[in-house]
């Protein structure tokens, strides 16, 4: 139990809770985004575990170039989580904090590619985590009903290292990385999310979620927003006493505006191909997430009293997943 608590301080660490027996399930997945210092080989390499009937380990591989996508399975055992820190194993493969070392053989049966590599990462940048709110979630953080959790544990840092998939060998000195998290039940049944850590000004780097979230016997619209600017970051969320001003999203475009006393963000974002990753659903994981890693994403930010702007630019090598049930992000009760 108290390992327990304790980890709700610890967004980066394995959360396992235990799966009920009456067919519940429960998924654990991070998300490492690493882009090449001249931006033309974009990954996302997500590692992780789904408890339940079809109890396994992945490690999925977005090759966001050419929008193709790999699922590789592990048997469970091969799973291997510190209790005491960020350290995962998947067979051959391990992620911690200071970075990644991947083989995975390609799928003799399969068009799967073989994936090699070992990546640095240098001090992430993450969400701020305090007594009373223990990172991007803040005070739901405590709730035990949550259907997802999320963490946002790098908004950027740098790499090194190199990468090889498939044919394609990519060297990472001098590119850019982003992790985030996921665990739980289940993905909400509608959400948007957009970012990107490649502006013209490095050290600028955008994450913004808006999802349906269960709550009791209805549902609200729940949003976690960070913008990074030159060593600050600014929060948008729903327990920090930021307003949507507008929002429209159909499978192409995100548009938001958020604001807060202070400051007014604004986003555009546009899809620009992408691949089905697996998510969670229906007790199993299923190819049901649409991505792209090619978004542009424009920002402008201002102060409001003035109407001074802040910065305003266009991110590269974006990401971008629109899913589900739209309608109840745009016209939310």
């Amino acid at each position: 139990m108290f390992g327990r608590l304790k980890r709700i301080w610890q967004p980066d660490h394995f959360h396992f809770h235990h799966v009920t027996n009456r067919g519940g399930t429960y998924f654990e997945g991070w998300y490492f985004k690493v882009v090449d210092a001249k931006g033309t080989r974009p990954y996302a390499i997500i590692p992780g575990v789904f408890l339940g009937a079809d109890a396994h380990a992945f490690v999925q591989v977005l090759d966001g170039r050419d929008g193709t996508a790999d699922y590789h399975r592990f048997p469970l055992h091969e799973f291997r989580a510190s209790l005491d820190s960020f350290d995962i194993t998947i067979g051959r493969n391990r992620f911690t904090r200071s970075g990644i070392i991947l083989d995975i053989d390609a799928g003799e049966t399969t068009a799967q590619k073989r994936v090699k590599g070992e990546i640095g990462c240098s001090s992430w940048n993450g969400w701020p985590v305090t007594l009373t709110s223990p990172g991007v979630m803040g005070p739901y953080s405590f709730v035990p009903f949550m259907e997802c959790n999320h963490g946002i544990l790098s908004m950027d840092h740098a790499l090194t290292g190199e990468l090889s998939v498939g044919e394609a060998h990519t060297c990472l000195e001098g590119g850019r990385g982003y992790v985030e998290k996921d665990w739980g039940r289940g993905f909400p049944r509608g959400y948007v999310w957009a970012q990107s850590n490649h502006f013209t000004e490095e050290g600028i780097s955008i994450s913004a979620s808006v999802a349906r979230i269960p709550w009791l016997s209805g549902a609200f619209r729940g949003y976690l927003i960070g913008f990074l600017l030159r060593g600050k970051l600014h929060r948008f969320t729903t327990y920090t006493g930021a307003s949507i001003e507008s929002i429209d999203v159909d499978e192409n475009t995100y548009r938001l505006c958020v604001r807060d006393r202070k400051y007014r963000l604004q986003l555009h974002a546009r899809r620009a191909g992408g691949a089905l990753l697996h998510a969670p659903y229906n007790k199993q994981m299923v190819e049901r997430v649409a991505e792209t890693m090619n978004s542009r994403i424009e920002l402008r930010f201002e102060r409001i009293k003035g109407g001074e702007i802040l910065f305003e630019g266009q991110g590269e090598h974006g990401c971008l997943e629109v899913q589900g049930d739209l309608d109840t992000l745009v016209h939310h009760p």
